[in-house]
């Protein structure tokens, strides 16, 4: 029996040795949204926010823009820390596209001033969030695994573009 067990731990080893493993998250692909933002910039019935002059360590990961879906726009990225970050706008009841976005967030009584703008504090669904109502019928949530100062950077350095 411990003939057989030696004979294992060596196989075990030999596997663990020569066969390729890597640990670490995979390389996330930065996306190019320019495109996309040009889309919905003519086509949603509000201003439609994307960031300007955040550092190249912000890595756009995903974008869509969805007419059909009460003028849902996506933007995620990938914070310096790894963290996700996503802007979300659409013209969709506001407590339902924030408890989407958010993904079961609550309101806090705790609000921010952002450049002339107050962004409500969500928490306690799987992203944190901060959530400005917009105009025209319009929210716009920053969302997220970061920490709300990485929230905040993003919902600073928004521009939002008239439609």
């Amino acid at each position: 029996m411990i003939l057989s067990l030696g004979v294992i731990v060596l196989a075990a080893a030999v596997v663990y040795l020569f066969i390729p493993h890597d640990d670490h998250a995979p390389d996330i692909k930065r996306v190019d949204y320019r495109v996309e933002l040009l889309t919905a910039r003519r086509t949603a019935p509000y201003p439609v926010a994307a960031p300007e002059g955040l550092p190249e360590t912000w890595k756009a990961t995903s974008v869509r823009y969805q007419a059909d879906q009460d003028n849902r726009w996506h933007l995620g990225f990938q914070d310096p820390d790894g963290q996700y970050v996503a802007i979300e706008q659409s013209t969709q009841k506001r407590k339902d596209f924030v408890d989407d976005a958010s993904q079961g967030g609550h309101a806090t009584k705790v609000t921010q001033e952002i450049d002339g703008r107050t962004w409500t504090r969500y928490t306690g669904g799987r992203y944190d969030a901060l959530v400005l109502e917009g105009a025209k019928g319009s929210t716009t949530v920053v969302a997220g695994t970061a920490s709300f100062d990485q929230l905040t950077k993003m919902a600073q350095s928004l521009q939002l573009a008239k439609s």
